[in-house]
C-alpha cells in the first residue's frame, strides 16, 4: 500500500552545476552521489530522508513550494541562511505575522521561504504539524 512508502523531493535545475554550487555555497549540503549520465544528484539528510536534484529545462517554473526541510531552529537557520546570502521571501498571507522573514503561522509553526539558484521555492519549517508547539 501507499501508505507506507518512503517519499522523495526531486527538484529541477536547469544548470546542475549552479545547483550544486548553491547548495553547497549556500546551504552547506553536499551530495551523497550522482548519476552523471542522467543528470542527478542525490541528496541524503542526517534525519534519514533524502531529496534529488535533476537537470530539466523546466526548472523554477512552480509558483509554489516544491520541497521543506523541517528543522528544530527555524529563526536561528533563517538567520544562518541570510549570513551566507539567501534573501528570504515574505508573502502576503491571511494571519501571517513576519519577523525577519520568519513566519509564524497560527496553529502550525513557524517557516520561511527563500528561492535556490534555479528559481525553485524551498522552505524551512518547524515540522508543521507534526512537529508544531
Amino acid at each position: 500500500m501507499l501508505s507506507s512508502a518512503a517519499v522523495t523531493a526531486n527538484i529541477p535545475a536547469a544548470d546542475l552545476e549552479r545547483a550544486r554550487a548553491f547548495y553547497a555555497d549556500m546551504l552547506g549540503l553536499t551530495p551523497a552521489g550522482e548519476v552523471p549520465e542522467a543528470a542527478v544528484l542525490v541528496y541524503h539528510m542526517e534525519g534519514g530522508t533524502s531529496f534529488s536534484i535533476y537537470q530539466t529545462e523546466y526548472a523554477g517554473q512552480a509558483g509554489h513550494t516544491v520541497a521543506q526541510l523541517h528543522v528544530d531552529d527555524v529563526a536561528g537557520e533563517a538567520r544562518a541562511l541570510q549570513a551566507r546570502g539567501v534573501t528570504l521571501e515574505e508573502y502576503d498571507l491571511p494571519g501571517v505575522t513576519w519577523q525577519d522573514g520568519v513566519a509564524s503561522l497560527p496553529g502550525m509553526g513557524q517557516a520561511a521561504w527563500f528561492k535556490d539558484s534555479e528559481g525553485n521555492i524551498l522552505c524551512i519549517d518547524s515540522g508543521f504539524p507534526e512537529r508544531a508547539g
